[in-house]
């Protein structure tokens, strides 16, 4: 009897609560949430302009300046020039003088706004929003007709992946992510062969083959253009032991065994990764190492509540990595796979070691160190 009072008195509860219609204050605070969105998404749509025109990099280190001479610095018409301003004072990102007219880009700013930052430009990770935003007719269809939106529409998104990847790899790459693997220098030093599945431009291949003259490296990707991009960069840099090789990674067949084989935020792209993983497993040498890099986050979506750039890896995942998966009719494995899940399907391909280290230099990834 007891129950079922206190059964009843929670379902009146519920029940008056609902009629009483929503709370005002939270709907107020809520609403205030969303404008801040709103506001935050033009801050960064801004951010992207102002990456890709050369505005931070022309306003680092330059004393406090009117529009007109920060346009004439980077070579840019002032009227779009002081408009722009107009958006980074208000965002807070550029600091403006209203007695003399001018504007200054704090040095602190500058750390991570510029090229100069490397690894740490924020502002050229904001060219996504626009080039998600490039697909979402596409993406809006898919919702009720299923199916994906293909690699081949998403222009310059690769380019953007390669820059942001060539940043991290340049300052990392060679000091900080190959030592992760204690004796992976020395078996480089001494010759061995290397595979790097979605290699995209190539450059992690070619890094390595210049650091590594007694190693083969290859890199398999299925975009010829990236690829030519890659060769490219081997011809320029005089480099006889890297090739390029366009190949769907599912089946490694015919290619040999590796002592290592590297991915670079590729596998959770890839249309049927539980196969790529296993062939990666099947085409290791017995003492080989697979070093996988993949974006941090947990398989659990509230594990991630806490996580500051959740919501960007769900969106890029709906808006680039899941469809184009899915327009392959594959698994549509999602950026946010997450390390539970990658932890398991690595083990599922036959890894028995696997171990997940993380880098100041990259807060997104985490990096895999897997054995058979």
């Amino acid at each position: 009897m007891t129950t079922d009072t206190t059964y009843a008195d929670q379902t009146a509860t519920l029940d008056q609560g609902h009629t009483a219609g929503p709370d005002p204050g939270q709907v107020q605070r809520f609403a205030g949430e969303l404008l801040g969105a709103l506001s935050a998404g033009s801050t960064a749509l801004m951010t992207s302009v102002g990456h890709r025109t050369g505005l931070f990099d022309a306003m680092a280190g330059l004393p406090p300046s009117t529009s007109a001479q920060v346009a004439a610095t980077a070579g840019l018409h002032e009227r779009y020039v002081r408009e722009w301003l107009g958006a980074m004072t208000t965002a807070r990102v550029v600091v403006h003088d209203p007695t003399d007219d001018t504007y200054r880009l704090p040095e602190e700013h500058a750390a991570v706004l510029t090229r100069a930052s490397g690894p740490d430009n924020l502002a050229a990770v904001m060219q996504f929003l626009p080039l998600m935003a490039e697909v979402e007719e596409e993406v809006v269809g898919c919702f009720a007709e299923g199916g994906g939106v293909p690699y081949d529409r998403f222009g310059r998104f690769h380019e953007v992946m390669a820059e942001l990847s060539a940043d991290t790899n340049d300052a990392a790459l060679l000091e900080r992510i190959v030592p992760l693997v204690p004796e992976l220098p020395d078996r480089l030093a001494q010759g061995i062969r290397v595979a790097d599945i979605g290699c995209g431009q190539g450059h992690a291949v070619n890094l390595l083959a210049r650091a590594y003259p007694d190693s083969d490296f290859v890199g398999y990707d299925f975009s010829e253009d990236a690829l030519a991009v890659a060769r490219a960069e081997a011809q320029e840099w005089g480099l006889a032991n890297a090739r390029f090789e366009l190949r769907d990674v599912t089946s490694l067949a015919g290619s040999g065994t590796f002592g290592l084989v590297t991915a670079f935020d590729a596998v959770h792209d890839q249309a049927h990764p539980a196969t790529v993983l296993e062939q990666v497993a099947e085409h290791l040498d017995p003492d080989g190492v697979f070093l996988m890099v993949d974006m941090h986050a947990s398989s659990d979506v509230d594990k991630n509540m806490d996580l500051p750039w959740a919501p960007y890896l769900y969106a890029v995942s709906t808006m680039h990595c899941m469809t184009v998966s899915l327009s392959l009719d594959g698994d549509g494995l999602g950026t946010a796979w997450g390390t539970e899940l990658a932890r398991q399907m690595l083990a599922d391909a036959g890894f028995g070691d696997v171990r997940v280290e993380r880098l100041e230099e990259d807060f997104i990834n985490s990096y895999y160190i897997a054995r058979r």
